[in-house]
């Protein structure tokens, strides 16, 4: 599971409603410091503690209690790792706020699956290319162009086409005019993601 919201109650809500138990979940992969990434840690870590849960070394000591406290398992993540087969975290990219992106290696390449993308969605895109020498089928999640002007989105969209990525779900942070371009630059390949949205990726692992 890739982040975890701003409030258990939800996560766990939803998480009912998607017929997910909790229970069955055994990685929980950390995006960044945000309050709306990682509040529901907590809460779901009462219904399940047998999980592990990779989190940026970066994180403050509060949060990283809140695994040990819980008895489950802790893994500190600087740089790119092998989480499992077929899943790899980015490492902590960025300055001011240390991000990780979660990178699936599929069939069809690469699904790059970002919290906020602070570092930047293109640098994000690179890194995963470069660590996995593969092509980028998907990239899904906030984009955090929510600020950005049109000139500006522009020029990301122009640099994520470069990198060659095939499909794209920006969400979140995106904002509706980013969402609005890239819709209107990708066509068909641009997917509109959203709660409860299923996407589903052939032959992923």
């Amino acid at each position: 599971m890739f982040d975890v919201g701003g409030e258990g109650s939800v996560l766990l809500e939803n998480m009912k409603k998607l017929e997910i138990n909790p229970k069955e979940v055994d990685i929980i992969v950390l995006s960044h410091i945000h309050y709306d990434h990682i509040g529901g840690l907590p809460d779901f870590l009462k219904i399940n503690p047998n999980v592990t849960v990779y989190m940026p070394e970066s994180l403050p000591k509060s949060v990283k209690d809140e695994v040990y406290r819980a008895g489950a398992k802790l893994i500190e993540v600087q740089r790119p790792i092998k989480i499992c087969k077929d899943a790899y975290s980015t490492g902590e990219l960025g300055g001011w706020i240390k991000e990780q992106s979660l990178i699936i290696n599929t069939a069809k390449g690469v699904v790059i699956i970002t919290g906020c993308a602070h570092p930047g969605v293109v640098n994000i895109v690179k890194k995963a290319k470069n660590m996995l020498k593969s092509d980028v089928y998907l990239v899904l999640g906030g984009f955090h162009l929510c600020w950005m002007s049109s000139w500006q989105i522009k020029g990301i969209i122009n640099g994520v086409r470069r990198q060659g990525v095939k499909k794209v779900a920006p969400c979140h942070c995106s904002g509706d005019l980013a969402r609005k371009m890239f819709k209107k630059a990708y066509g068909e390949d641009f997917i509109l993601g959203g709660v409860g949205k299923n996407i589903e990726v052939e032959n992923a692992f």
